[in-house]
């Protein structure tokens, strides 16, 4: 038998190659800060925030000239030759909150451009409140098929007691003090046309009851005093003859 050598078996040093080729690795390409800023790669790089002012270059907004306030929206079909088509009928009230209102209707198959059609109907139906201390000048009523509205003015402090879309018709148009009653049926289409006619049939002239307890009282007087007059002058009259 024959002895087998378990010494371990020893491996040569291994000895770099000189003219081994380096290695290549797939890193992606650096890009350079000039160019995420200049072209456009510059102009990813600015929406995604990489460089460059981004939205700081932005005008801010003019505001608005008339507030908008949608009334109602209703799915309306018209029944043709090829079926029914579906569309939306948008009421849209604007205002600027001192003086101004208006009131339009747009129809369209598609929300947003109904009430492009309802605004540009409205501006064209613009009407002038007279409005003396944030209230109307006198009693108003008027009545639109079944509805009818009732408004009166109020003093300081009373608020907009109305309710539905009277509210917001008066409140686009900058009546901050009024009362209303509506009478008859409720629908809305119906009871805005109304409170339009309403503002519509308002002068412009100062209501009594803005003015104050002192110009009354003085009022009273200077009253009283023009009534005796004429007293006092007859009396002279009868002594000298």
């Amino acid at each position: 038998m024959t002895e087998e050598n378990t010494t371990p078996k020893t491996e040569a040093p291994k000895t770099p190659v000189a003219n081994a080729a380096p290695k290549v690795t797939a890193d992606a390409p650096k890009v350079s800060a000039d160019k995420r800023t200049t072209g456009k790669d510059g102009e990813q790089g600015n929406r995604r925030g990489g460089g460059g002012k981004g939205r700081r270059d932005r005008k801010p907004r003019e505001p608005k000239e008339f507030e908008e306030s949608i009334i109602q929206i209703d799915r309306v079909t018209r029944v043709t030759k090829g079926g029914r088509q579906l569309r939306f009928r948008v009421s849209v009230v604007i205002g600027d909150q001192k003086g101004r209102v208006g009131y339009g209707i747009g129809k369209s198959a598609e929300v947003m451009s109904g009430v492009q059609k309802a605004i540009a109907e409205a501006k064209r139906n613009i009407v002038t409140v007279p409005i003396f201390e944030d209230t109307i000048p006198h009693a108003v009523n008027y009545k639109f098929k079944a509805s009818k509205v009732f408004l009166l003015p109020a003093p300081e402090g009373k608020g907009v007691i109305a309710g539905g879309a009277v509210r917001k018709v008066l409140e686009l148009a900058g009546i901050k003090n009024v009362l209303s009653k509506m009478h008859g049926s409720r629908n809305k289409l119906n009871s805005v046309y109304a409170t339009m006619e309403c503002l519509k049939a308002l002068q412009n002239r100062a209501p009594i009851e803005t003015k104050t307890e002192e110009e009354v009282a003085t009022e009273k007087e200077e009253s009283k005093a023009e009534k005796a007059a004429p007293a006092k002058k007859e009396t002279t009259a009868k002594k000298d003859a």
